[in-house]
């Protein structure tokens, strides 16, 4: 299928999402919050003229965690106590998604994201010495250690989407996405399809993980929110990982690439490709395991993080 095809199918299936609902509003702390993961562990605090939805726990040397496109807080529910345990860990919900607030389509690019996290911690005085980002979660960590924003000792990529994509993914995608980013329907469309929960397991099982009902519940929860889905949408029609790629041989950070084989979103053999433009790198490779593999086992990915850290 064209680009065009493409174009002209989501066209018409907005079109018929008009004729089916209407209306949306963001996801409520007090009510879709009730029974978040780690719910103990949260607080809001307003940086970088947004109101941010923060979880921080443990103690010990700052750990920054970063979740995904799409994502939020919740992909971290049983990992982040894991790492808790060894730790000072401090996640936020990116700008527009979960329960931070929402912003600007500009604000939501690569450099944008990484302009709020600065405000964010700065608000927060913290300075970061390992910090970790799952799928573009590690891209916008990457841009701001090669600003000069944090200087963290170790940089872990969960899956890290750092490079643009290829193929006809890299040629439609963003197309798609500003197509979608720009219609008024466009968010309401994947909340009325994300009302079938069948929707949204197929869409996690594309990824190559298998993870629990939990899980399932809570993207449900996230992807039938019309704010959280347009944020998400803005993101991708906004991202732009090549000046990112030009940039990666000044990373000095030590790139620690924790791969899933099974990783059916981002290229599994992108971490060799990375280990040759960055100075200082590690793979660990997690057998059979996708691109959510911190959500399908917790303990191996937090183990490997423990385990790097404490080599000289």
């Amino acid at each position: 299928m064209t680009e065009n095809n493409l174009v002209e199918k989501s066209s018409e299936i907005l079109e018929s999402y008009r004729r089916h609902t209407s209306g949306g509003e963001s996801l409520n702390w007090e009510i879709d919050g009730r029974d978040w993961p780690n719910r103990e562990s949260s607080r809001f605090i307003n940086a970088g003229g947004l109101r941010w939805h923060v979880q921080q726990m443990g103690h010990g040397p700052k750990l920054l965690l970063i979740h995904g496109t799409g994502a939020s807080t919740h992909s971290f529910r049983d990992f982040a106590p894991l790492l808790a345990a060894e730790f000072t860990v401090i996640a936020p919900d990116l700008p527009g998604h979960g329960f931070t607030e929402a912003t600007s389509p500009q604000v939501l690019s690569l450099p944008g994201m990484a302009t709020a996290l600065k405000a964010l911690i700065k608000e927060m005085g913290v300075c970061p010495c390992i910090v970790a980002g799952h799928s573009a979660g590690a891209a916008i960590l990457a841009r701001m250690a090669i600003d000069n924003v944090i200087s963290p000792r170790w940089l872990v990529s969960l899956n890290g989407a750092i490079l643009p994509l290829g193929g006809l993914s890299g040629i439609v995608f963003s197309p798609l996405a500003r197509l979608f980013s720009m219609s008024p329907f466009g968010s309401r469309f994947f909340t009325w399809r994300a009302a079938d929960k069948r929707v949204v397991e197929r869409l996690l099982h594309g990824t190559g993980s298998n993870i629990d009902e939990r899980g399932i519940e809570l993207y449900t929860r996230l992807f039938r929110n019309p704010a959280h889905v347009a944020a998400t949408l803005n993101m991708m029609a906004n991202w732009d990982l090549h000046e990112l790629m030009r940039d990666l041989p000044f990373l000095e950070a030590t790139l620690a690439m924790i791969v899933g084989d099974n990783d059916k979103t981002i290229p599994p053999r992108d971490a060799e490709r990375l280990s040759h433009m960055v100075h200082k790198t590690k793979i660990s490779s997690l057998g059979g395991l996708g691109h959510l593999a911190h959500e399908e086992n917790p303990q191996a990915v937090a183990h490997i993080i423990s385990r790097l850290v404490r080599k000289p």
